[in-house]
């Protein structure tokens, strides 16, 4: 589990890139560095690799654009940089990608779009129907109507909560460093570098140093917690140089380039021991016997033609129980569907659900990855 080899088998990665490599640290955006990693996703879509972007820069993009040399403090003028910075930014991805024949998208997500349930999964839902389009997803925080997240947010941490949306297996974090170093190198030139580790050895947030320029927000502690938070639900981090060329290739073939903070396999476990024990239940769907059978034995995902009744209020997002027909518990998940939807598209097929309801959000009523059986 300590090797770069583990990240080979990866076949959807989120990528973030920070303020000072796609600003060229502030002098506006870096053209160059950009298309480079058009080219470097371009390669590894030819390989069957998903790739989603989150991007920092708007704001940096935005200070260029009007004459400012410091990161200004009022909120509001935040929001005016990260305004004027988004349009060109957008604009220089979607040319670059576009060179290679690929689509992009922008989505803007605020920390509360994944922290309340029914946002999440309709920005999982967005966000998975756009990669089965073959299209890059851009993502960065909304700056422009936040003002916790511009005071407050990180794009490392937003790039870890994406990684867990979207059910990657791996988180690149591009920086303009070669990665973690035990003491910040600048200052301590006994600084030694850290090849490998276990995202939650609790040692590395020692080792972090602070932000490293005027212009980006993070720095390696954010990067650290990031790589722990992806860990808990399995996935792998990279931390290294966006001027390393090729390197989103490079490190998903296994090459050695950068820090890998790799997640111990038991950490697959806390999300279901998330979703089994500490969410409340809002209502309960009993299953017919075929799909009582396909939960517990077949690790399929809960249909509504299954489903053969319906109890309690519950919204899409959230968690619900699944019983057999003599009530016993089978398993726990979050629902795609209100409990009001539930009961007009019950034991029809998933081919029924959009000429029932005039419109279908997923074929699931519960998808295999938000489900945990408990009996």
């Amino acid at each position: 589990m300590s090797s770069f080899e583990i990240l080979k088998p990866a076949r959807r990665v989120v990528a973030k890139v920070g303020s000072a490599l796609v600003t060229n640290g502030g002098a506006g955006i870096d053209r160059s560095a950009i298309a480079r990693w058009a080219t470097d996703v371009a390669a590894l879509r030819q390989r069957g690799v998903e790739v989603v972007f989150v991007s920092s820069g708007a704001v940096a993009e935005g200070m260029a654009r009007l004459g400012w040399k410091e990161r200004p403090k009022a909120i509001s003028e935040l929001q005016a940089a990260a305004a004027v910075g988004q349009m060109g930014l957008v604009n220089v991805y979607e040319q670059a990608f576009g060179a290679h024949g690929l689509r992009t998208a922008q989505v803007l997500l605020t920390h509360e779009d994944l922290a309340d349930r029914k946002r999440y999964l309709n920005a999982r839902s967005t966000l998975l129907a756009l990669l089965k389009h073959n299209v890059i997803p851009i993502i960065n925080e909304n700056d422009t109507v936040t003002t916790d997240e511009i005071k407050f947010g990180d794009n490392d941490t937003l790039g870890a909560l994406v990684a867990n949306l979207v059910d990657a297996q791996a988180l690149v974090l591009l920086t303009d460093q070669r990665g973690l170093y035990t003491a910040d190198p600048r200052r301590d030139q006994t600084a030694q570098f850290v090849s490998v580790g276990r995202a939650d050895d609790v040692q590395y947030e020692a080792m972090a140093g602070g932000t490293g320029t005027g212009i980006s927000r993070g720095g390696m502690l954010t990067k650290i917690l990031a790589a722990r938070r992806a860990a808990n639900t399995g996935i792998h981090t990279v931390i290294a140089s966006g001027h390393e060329q090729n390197v989103l290739q490079r490190v998903l073939g296994g090459e050695a380039i950068g820090t890998l903070l790799y997640a111990p396999e038991a950490s697959l476990a806390k999300r279901k021991s998330w979703l089994a024990d500490l969410l409340q239940m809002r209502g309960r769907v009993t299953l017919d016997a075929g799909a009582s059978k396909a939960l517990l034995h077949g690790g399929k995902s809960l249909l509504p033609i299954g489903v053969t009744a319906v109890s309690g209020e519950f919204e899409r997002g959230e968690v619900i129980v699944c019983v057999d027909e003599h009530g016993r518990e089978l398993a726990r998940g979050l629902a795609n569907y209100s409990s009001s939807e539930t009961l007009r598209i019950m034991r029809k097929p998933s081919t029924e659900i959009e000429a029932v309801l005039g419109y279908v959000d997923e074929d699931e009523l519960i998808h295999r990855d938000n489900l945990v059986v408990t009996a």
